[in-house]
């Protein structure tokens, strides 16, 4: 795994994708029990939630060998990782957290063909939980990884959605 600039990123999905088969990415939101995950359709404009990996100090190997197995079902050249920086766009204590799973992850040596990026989370989750309190969702476990995965959808539509603007060419036909 290698840390990427996140237009260093998209320009390799930009450029990754075959005539078969394009490049893609995965969102992640990360948290101390469990890390909400977000697939890119495949033209790179929309995320779609995917699932909630568990979190524990003993199974990273389980989830470089999962992360392994989605990046080949969904062509994935790379990751978008949820960043908590601050108001005052510094890292936050909660970046501990993520810094300390993309560092498991890399010693593991399972994703070494695979980029990553940070990307800035702030609200993601508080927004997230705000859309789903009219749902009343009555269990917590359930409500706890559906704001995972949609915050994963929040974190990886955002760097999509700028990314699209700085770097993808105007279509003019859509005028």
């Amino acid at each position: 795994m290698r840390l990427l600039q996140a237009e260093e990123l998209f320009r390799k999905v930009l450029e990754g994708g075959s005539k078969a088969k394009a490049a893609r990415l995965l969102g992640l939101d990360v948290g101390s029990k469990y890390v909400g995950l977000a697939v890119s359709d495949e033209k790179n404009r929309i995320a779609l939630p995917l699932s909630v990996l568990s979190r524990t100090k003993t199974n990273i190997n389980l989830m470089a060998d999962d992360f392994k197995t989605l990046a080949s079902k969904y062509s994935l050249a790379g990751f978008v990782v949820g960043y908590p920086f601050n108001l005052h766009g510094q890292h936050s204590p909660d970046a501990v957290q993520v810094r300390l799973l993309a560092g498991e992850l890399y010693k593991t040596g399972k994703l070494d063909d695979l980029c990553y990026t940070y990307w800035d989370e702030n609200f993601t989750s508080k927004c997230v939980e705000a859309l789903l309190h009219p749902l009343n969702l009555k269990n917590r476990d359930e409500a706890k990884t559906m704001t995972d995965k949609f915050a994963a959808v929040c974190i990886l539509q955002g760097y999509l959605d700028n990314m699209n603007r700085k770097l993808r060419p105007t279509d003019k036909s859509d005028t």
